[in-house]
Formats: C-alpha cells, sequence, structure tokens
C-alpha cells in the first residue's frame, strides 16, 4: 500500500534529485522510499553506500597532519 508524503526541500536540491533519478531510470519518490527505509529498518544490513566503499583505503598512509594542513591551505 502506497502512502503520500509532503517533503519540503530546496528547488536546486530538487531539481538535482529530478536529473538524477532520470539518470538512473528511477523516480525521486522510489529514492526517498529507499534511503528512509534503509535507514530505519533495524534488520537492514549496514554496508556503507557504493561511493564509500570504492573511496575506502584511499587515504591509506596518510597522518592526521597531512589532512590538517591540507585544510589549513583550503580554508586561508
Amino acid at each position: 500500500m502506497s502512502s503520500k508524503l509532503t517533503l519540503s526541500v530546496d528547488e536546486k536540491v530538487a531539481r538535482q534529485a529530478k536529473r538524477y533519478a532520470r539518470r538512473k531510470g528511477t523516480s525521486v519518490s522510489r529514492m526517498v522510499e529507499g534511503f528512509l527505509e534503509a535507514v530505519t529498518d533495524p534488520r537492514a544490513d549496514p554496508k556503507p553506500p557504493p561511493v564509500l566503499t570504492r573511496l575506502r583505503g584511499s587515504l591509506r598512509g596518510k597522518g592526521t597532519a597531512d589532512h590538517r594542513r591540507h585544510l589549513e591551505r583550503k580554508y586561508r
């Protein structure tokens, strides 16, 4: 059974979400439903999203000092 849910989001975010959904062949409603299911289902597998899985290990060997220097340069 479906239920209507009204959400308020920034206009830019809504446009980006619609474009993303179109490229992925789905709808914004299905994306939101999947997200809400993932964060509210206690039985859901707590796997990180694919983008984080791909990034895993990319900073291996980089110390916090390197990261701190990077942030200091970036936000001067």
